[in-house]
């Protein structure tokens, strides 16, 4: 059955199934060829007619994945038009539904919205919408000619569209919730902070991801400056736009292939030799005035609800779908060298050796490889959430804002608690086969658990309130969820003091 709505740019027509009303491929920019490329996003223009909104639209043009990002990517169907956006609703007719905007992850150098169906959110009374944005070069190029950050502005671009456009699907442009994962969540630490993003969303969900992985300027610029020298083209972005998609895209996966083969602080700054991502959002200055974290801490984001966790074994998944995980020795984890493609693990910044012993101590009897997991999980996604939870109660308890945090820690069989597994249960997907994430969930994952997860979601999205004690410095409430979800107090209180002062 088909469905339409009239939005500020036009009619679309949509699919209706089992209650749920769907519209994709809904362009919220201009196309980003021609003028446009490598550029800020542009206004979508309005269109005569009824346009068809039954089919994905296209993905930003993007490297293949690679191997440890354990995903089924689909990146065939990248393509200019590629600015566009998903939304589920109850229904169209209604007014005043709670609105969660997803922004999803992939290291900020892939991802496609045709991944995530937000129908199960519609089902519980949301209007969900997924949204595309610009990766890799496309979307991080910074050549100091005041354009760095536009795959950033395209999801500001996006959110803008929301408030303007969200109440044609039965939303409430006033109460927008944002989440997303991984790379999404760094975004979502971004937005937080900056000014182009303030008053667009009412509450924030950062999963496995917060506000510490941004770049100095200088370092993008010297990503920018690699990337031309590989196309052997000038350094400015009219020359590089004026590259083709396919040898774009050849030149950012040999610069790729060079980082990971040569980690050098000295080549890549230390940033991106800690991260392997060359692609991140930069502090230019004016999209981005200075550490998201540091904003944070000074107030900004103070009046949005926030949610922050992460997964118990996050990062162990890159080294176990690589197989690495079982081929690092105590050598290893004490050399200067990397470690099967991944940095030592001097450059994370703890004393190794006091960082081992301690480590060890509360890890007994574990792998040298699920050590240097359980290090890379605190350095990427653990010690930032802290940080930003800590950081956001203090400003937020002058507000009438709720801070909130979780940790993930139901194992999937043979891998753990590992990146990305809680996605299909926030999305209530676990009878659908998640392309991303369900191959490995196993055979009988827990249906009561996405069931709680997922609805504590939806409620955050609703009132603010999750369903379980805010998070605050003297107690620092965190639900534990698990086959019996659960609330625990301060439940890494060691590695929030070894790390002090360094992460």
């Amino acid at each position: 059955m088909n469905t339409l709505v009239k939005t500020l740019h036009g009619q679309l027509l949509g699919n209706v199934a089992e209650g749920v009303h769907s519209f994709l491929g809904i362009p919220y920019a201009a196309t980003t060829s021609g003028a446009n490329r490598l550029r800020p996003p542009q206004p979508v223009q309005p269109w005569s007619g009824v346009r068809d909104a039954t089919r994905y639209g296209a993905s930003p043009p993007q490297v293949a994945p690679p191997e440890s990002a354990g995903s089924d990517w689909d990146t065939a169907l990248a393509g200019e038009d590629c600015l566009n956006l998903n939304v589920w609703t109850p229904d169209p007719g209604a007014a005043g539904l709670p609105v969660m905007v997803w922004i999803q992850g992939g290291a900020f150098e892939f991802g496609s919205t045709a991944a995530y169906n937000g129908r199960n959110f519609a089902r519980d009374g949301v209007v969900c919408v997924v949204i595309n944005w610009r990766v890799g070069a496309d979307g991080f190029l910074d050549l100091g000619d005041g354009h760095a950050n536009v795959g950033l502005l395209d999801q500001v671009a996006a959110l803008e569209w929301v408030r303007g456009n969200i109440a044609a699907f039965g939303g409430d442009p006033g109460n927008v919730t944002v989440f997303g994962e991984s790379a999404g969540a760094m975004s979502i630490g971004v937005l937080l902070s900056i000014p182009r993003a303030e008053g667009l969303f009412r509450r924030a969900i950062l999963q496995s991801g917060a506000a510490h992985h941004v770049i100095p300027a200088e370092t993008a610029q010297r990503i920018g400056r690699a990337l031309a020298e590989k196309l052997r083209v000038p350094q400015t972005r009219e020359a590089i736009a004026a590259v083709p998609v396919p040898r774009l895209l050849a030149a950012q996966a040999e610069l790729k292939a060079d980082l990971l083969a040569r980690p050098d602080p000295e080549r890549w700054g230390h940033d991106v030799a800690a991260s392997l991502m060359p692609w991140q959002p930069a502090i230019d200055g004016e999209v981005i005035p200075r550490r998201p974290i540091d904003r944070i801490a000074a107030g900004a984001g103070a009046k949005v609800d926030v949610i922050v966790g992460t997964n118990t074994e996050d990062w162990k998944l890159f080294l176990a779908i690589t197989g690495v995980i079982d081929k690092v020795t105590e050598h290893d984890l004490t050399s200067s060298d990397g470690i099967g493609g991944f940095p030592p693990m001097a450059v994370y910044g703890l004393p190794v050796g006091t960082a081992l012993r301690e480590y060890r101590s509360h890890y007994p009897g574990v792998s040298p490889g699920e050590l240097l997991a359980a290090v890379q999980t605190d350095w990427w996604v653990r010690i930032p959430a802290i940080r930003l939870a800590d950081a956001h109660a203090k400003t937020a308890s002058m507000t009438s804002a709720g801070t909130y945090m979780y940790e993930f820690a139901w194992p999937a069989p043979g891998l753990g608690a590992v990146h990305g597994i809680e996605v299909p249960f926030v999305f209530d997907t676990l009878d659908k086969n998640s392309r991303l994430f369900g191959p490995l969930l196993g055979a009988d994952p827990p249906q009561g658990l996405a069931d709680a997860m997922h609805a504590a979601w939806v409620s955050f999205a609703a009132t603010g309130d999750p369903g379980w004690p805010g998070y605050e410095p003297g107690s620092r409430s965190t639900m534990l969820f698990d086959t019996d979800p659960r609330v625990v107090q301060d439940p890494r209180s060691w590695e929030r003091a070894l790390w002090k002062g360094i992460r």
